[in-house]
């Protein structure tokens, strides 16, 4: 029996060191060389060098002078992130989506873009498409007195083609953008 037990014993050592902590120190530090910024969180700074968030994490932006993010069904907190899991079918689903609707609608033409009204799988998306950035500028633009024009030439500037799927913006870099840019900011 004991001739059993000491072999097992030692490939369990042995299995333990290698993938507790050769194989994750290894990994972590090609992360670290590699790939810094991403593998430190996508961590954002203002101007001020004040840490403001992540790029991979979306944050509420309740205000009329900023750029909203999708809903979160999870209320734009971490570690209980989830989507709302409501069939196309459920009542609620319809009720939550038509009042966001309302609320976003105001005196606008154009349709609401589904991304404003519609929670993503994770419920922290933090991209939006450039439709539905632009569908904003009207009430960001009337809340900083500023023309319309600067935020379209803002949300051009930051408008990211990813290597598949169709293009998006950042909601918490664009904001920066608008908060950091003094000729943008100027009117607030």
């Amino acid at each position: 029996m004991v001739n059993a037990i000491r072999p097992a014993l030692g490939v369990l050592a042995f299995m333990t060191v290698l993938t507790g902590v050769v194989y994750p120190l290894s990994v972590t530090a090609v992360a670290q060389l590699a790939f810094p910024m991403q593998a430190n969180g996508s961590l954002v700074e203002d101007s001020n060098g004040v840490l403001r968030g992540s790029q991979l994490l979306a944050q509420r932006f309740d205000a009329p002078l900023w750029f909203h993010a999708r809903p979160s069904a999870g209320d734009f907190a971490t570690v209980p992130s989830s989507a709302s899991n409501l069939a196309p079918s459920n009542p609620a689903l319809l009720q939550r989506i038509t009042k966001e609707v309302v609320l976003l609608k105001g005196d606008q033409t154009q349709p609401v873009p589904m991304q404003l009204v519609t929670t993503s799988g994770s419920g922290l998306d933090p991209h939006i498409s450039p439709d539905a950035a632009r569908y904003q500028i009207k009430r960001i633009a009337a809340a900083r007195n500023m023309p319309a024009e600067d935020l379209e030439k803002l949300i051009a500037g930051y408008v990211q083609s990813p290597l598949i799927g169709p293009p998006v913006v950042n909601v918490l870099v664009l904001n920066l953008a608008l908060a950091d840019n003094p000729a943008i900011s100027r009117n607030e």
